[in-house]
């Protein structure tokens, strides 16, 4: 019987580390030798695997099935956009709008400390109107015309549901698969898992937008690697002169120089792991190989002058604008043709507790073209069917307003009662609708898909089993799923 991920991982693991170790002590050029050779011939050093699904430089020899996607761009909506103005379409809260929710319907559900001076919880409405998709029969607002448009190549989700009720756990729950800072992220995950096939950019990138210049800051521990090996984080790449930070050259050193300085410290680490045998000093290596990688392929990826006008008019004029959500999207859509496994943008500024009218149209204009432009953008390159596109925030919006409440001007307050996402390419079943939530967008009334079993089915579709990769880690085996997790089937073609 051939070994299974779960009993083999420290017998490939170890078996890595002593070959790697050798290979160090005994080539005169060490870790400088095997770059130069990538670099010439990058195909030279790779080995053959035999297995049709095998992986690419990962942990996993060979996937657990056959994958339908190869790579991941998750669309983070940071903040917590309101399923009930852009997705969840609820007549009986206009009809009912300022009546004080059922008892029935609230019970005894947990409160953000924001509303525990708030004596009375009136029903509101959305102010904006919803349309019903003539093919999918699912409801779009008017604040999103553009998704309505890719209603039949995406699935909408509109049973999703978290633990977290705070924005920092929500978000980290999320992406981690815990409340607790210090766990691997979900593309730090699929890093150490599959690794890549593209020797010249990370497995993990993440950017960065802000829909309000007053959102909150994210916590970097949402793409940090946690208890992996370092070179498994996520990789921010920034807006303007400097895509990453300390990756060029100072001053008086060429890319000679900076070879030879590479060669001799790849060396002297060499030493050091030969003495200490800490892993983390093959990661150190690995991230100064990359980097220097990186002086050559970022700029390429990042620049984006000579993309046609055509696609800009696709994107929005934003998109001529580094660090905007819409030239993000264009970035990432580069990304994946390079063949980059797991691309995170987050997209932040939709925590409306007050003034809700006025600001959800600023933000769904800023997401909503962007967001559609990329689907359409990959399907049109043939590369949707193996992309994985993720869209959605933390948690969802209260059906009560938070404050006080007007026709044109209500909050709504944080709920992971129910919130909607959407999937699409990537073997996901376009054109539909999955889950239902009751009369008042407050609770499940159908197909409930948990944070967990959202992560089984995103690790299902390229080709992992969530329960088989594992990391131990303090004596015990931990996993993106924690022990949680099952693969919704009705989400997948």
């Amino acid at each position: 019987m051939k070994p299974t991920h779960r009993h083999s991982e420290e017998v490939q693991e170890a078996a890595y580390l002593k070959t790697r170790r050798a290979f160090l002590r005994q080539t005169s050029r060490g870790l400088g030798a095997l770059a130069v050779s990538s670099l010439l011939a990058p195909k030279l050093l790779k080995g053959q695997s035999h297995s049709p699904v095998s992986g690419a430089g990962g942990i996993m020899q060979a996937l657990h099935h056959a994958p339908r996607a190869k790579r991941v761009i998750y669309l983070f909506q940071a903040g917590g956009p309101s399923q009930i103005e852009l997705f969840d379409y609820k007549p009986e809260l206009n009809k009912r709008w300022g009546e004080e929710i059922p008892d029935s319907v609230r019970g005894q559900q947990r409160l953000t400390g924001m509303l525990a001076a708030q004596s009375s919880f009136p029903l509101v409405g959305s102010k904006f109107e919803m349309n019903r998709h003539a093919t999918t029969g699912g409801y779009f607002s008017s604040l999103v015309p553009h998704m309505s448009g890719i209603a039949e190549d995406i699935c909408v989700i509109n049973s999703m549901h978290t633990d977290a009720i705070n924005h920092e756990p929500a978000v980290i729950f999320m992406q981690t698969g815990s409340q607790q800072v210090g766990r691997p992220a979900m593309g730090s995950w699929m890093s150490y898992g599959l690794g890549s096939s593209n020797e010249n950019l990370p497995a993990f990138i993440v950017l960065l937008s802000r829909g309000t210049p007053d959102t909150q800051n994210l916590n970097m521990q949402s793409w940090g690697s946690g208890f992996l090996p370092s070179h498994h984080q996520g990789v921010r790449f920034r807006s303007g002169y400097d895509p990453v930070l300390y990756l060029k050259n100072p001053a008086g050193i060429d890319r000679d120089s900076r070879r030879r300085e590479l060669d001799y410290l790849a060396q002297l680490e060499a030493e050091q792991k030969s003495v200490w045998g800490d892993p983390e000093i093959d990661s150190k290596i690995s991230q100064y190989e990359m980097a220097y990688r990186m002086q050559t392929s970022v700029p390429e990826v990042t620049d984006l002058s000579n993309e046609p006008s055509y696609i800009f008019d696709l994107y929005g004029e934003d998109a001529r604008t580094p660090g905007t959500y819409a030239a993000n999207c264009l970035l990432a859509r580069r990304l994946a043709e390079r063949d980059v496994p797991f691309i995170q943008l987050y997209h932040s500024g939709w925590d409306h507790h007050g003034n809700l009218p006025g600001m959800l149209p600023k933000l769904a204009r800023s997401a909503d073209q962007a967001s559609a432009a990329l689907v359409k953008d990959l399907k049109q390159r043939g590369l949707l069917k193996d992309t994985l596109v993720v869209w959605g925030g933390e948690f969802g919006r209260t059906s009560f307003s938070q404050g006080r409440l007007t026709r044109d001007n209500y909050g709504r307050d944080h709920h992971p009662r129910c919130f909607t996402m959407w999937m699409a390419g990537g073997g996901t079943k376009g054109g539909t609708v999955y889950g239902r939530t009751d009369d008042f967008s407050y609770n499940i009334a159908q197909d409930g898909v948990h944070v967990h079993d959202f992560q089984a089915t995103l690790m299902h579709l390229l080709g992992i089993d969530h329960e088989q990769l594992t990391f131990k880690h303090q004596g015990r085996r931990y996993r993106l799923t924690d022990v949680h997790g099952k693969v919704v089937a009705g989400l997948i073609a």
